[in-house]
């Protein structure tokens, strides 16, 4: 899971290629597909739409947004 700082976007990047991204109140406002090459990250959103993205020092640098690791704490 990556976060901006004030937690406002937060972006999973999931293991089957898949991204799931809540911004606000709004779950699931932008899902899609994404690749990894290097550092560089590509999605495709499920409406067509492309963007790129890239990781530097530890930071998702995603157009004007920076967001940052976070470890998600699964309920058993």
């Amino acid at each position: 899971m990556w976060v901006t700082e004030d937690g406002d976007i937060r972006r999973e990047l999931r293991a089957d290629g898949r991204y799931d991204e809540a911004r606000g109140n709004r779950p699931s406002a932008y899902t899609g597909r994404y690749t990894v090459t290097g550092n560089r990250l590509q999605y495709v959103d499920d409406s067509g739409f492309i963007a790129t993205g890239e990781v530097r020092d530890g930071v998702l640098h995603h157009e004007h947004l920076a967001l940052h690791r976070r470890e998600e704490r699964r309920q058993s």
